[in-house]
């Protein structure tokens, strides 16, 4: 029944583990995190099979990064199984035909894929080396009798703070990084502004001294995203869970209108997303709440790995540019199981 998470954060050369000898708690709603302290696990849709969950430590330790094992391991490549691409194709289809008939401006669609690992390689030592190869990310590591082990290196904020200064994010569109002189795409900054206007709104609700920053380029591992920076104060700090009910999933993860798409997500997609577009992390621990999109993540097993992928749909997507967004975006994870 023993739980932990290690995460490191941005740039930061030491990380925080968290030992709970028994399952962690679960919690009904995003709006009973109002006034909780811990470590939070919170899924795209909580349900009986992925509740939203709280590990409370009895044990927190403070570790240096640790150079991964040098060992190589031979290179894991992608596994070509027609039957994925033959899912995207039907999931894609299904899902750009509702924006171009109007009926959502914008929706993520998702793909999984399973890749091989070695009984050898384990989830500690994946993370060092998330640790290593991403240090402008967020890296965390999870395991609880509820969730199984989840990995996540993502570059996305929902919410990160103390009582006095608190800041999010807008991060969509996605192009392989070459320099912070990418031409973007019309496509893509309607993406973006999408998300950016959202979160707007969420904190005219609940914040005051709103500062908008953006959007930029900004670099995160092999890519690059368009990125807008909020930093605000909240009017109640009691209410971040009330605030995180209204902010989760943002439309980088899943649509506009949120509810109506996120039910046409869980109805259509060929993979039950779970944990993953999810989002994780410290909640008012010391005082501090760091938490982060679950996105660039895999689900750890014995001897596979199943890693999660998505990127928006708009009118003008085509199936083989998100196809290829997604291969970009898988490519994160699967460097860590060379």
């Amino acid at each position: 029944m023993r739980s932990f998470a290690i995460y490191r954060l941005p740039y930061a050369k030491e990380c925080t583990k968290m030992v709970q000898q028994t399952a962690p708690l679960e919690v009904a709603s995003l709006q009973d995190l109002n006034g909780k302290t811990g470590f939070v696990i919170v899924p795209f849709m909580p349900s009986a099979q992925c509740p939203i969950l709280l590990l409370q430590p009895e044990e927190v330790v403070t570790l240096a990064v640790k150079q991964p094992e040098t060992i190589l391991k031979k290179e894991v490549k992608p596994t070509e199984r027609k039957e994925y691409r033959d899912d995207y194709h039907k999931d894609f289809a299904v899902f750009h035909e509702q924006i171009c008939n109007g009926r959502f401006s914008k929706i993520v669609l998702s793909r999984c894929v399973e890749e091989e690992k070695s009984s050898n390689l384990q989830a500690e030592e994946i993370f060092w080396r998330a640790c290593q190869r991403y240090p402008r990310q967020f890296v965390a590591l999870f395991s609880t009798p509820q969730t199984g082990t989840w990995l996540m290196a993502t570059p996305e904020i929902l919410l990160d703070g103390n009582n006095s200064n608190w800041k999010t994010m807008a991060l969509a569109g996605t192009m392989p990084y070459q320099s912070d002189e990418i031409i973007w795409s019309e496509k893509n900054k309607a993406e973006q502004q999408y998300v950016a206007k959202y979160i707007r709104q969420c904190l005219e609700q609940h914040a005051t001294d709103i500062e908008e920053q953006g959007a930029y380029t900004a670099q995160a591992a092999d890519l690059a995203h368009l990125r807008t920076d909020f930093k605000f104060q909240l009017k109640d700090n009691t209410q971040i869970g009330t605030l995180l009910d209204q902010l989760h999933p943002t439309p980088a993860v899943c649509g506009i209108e949120k509810e109506i798409a996120r039910k046409f997500i869980l109805d259509n997609e060929t993979t039950p997303r779970r944990y993953y577009s999810g989002f994780a992390g410290a909640l008012n621990l010391n005082g501090n709440t760091h938490l982060y999109v679950s996105l660039r993540c895999m689900e750890i097993m014995e001897t596979k790995c199943r890693l999660y992928a998505g990127g928006g749909l708009l009118t003008d997507s085509t199936e083989e540019s998100e196809w290829q967004e997604t291969e970009a975006k898988l490519a994160t994870m699967r460097q860590l199981l060379e």
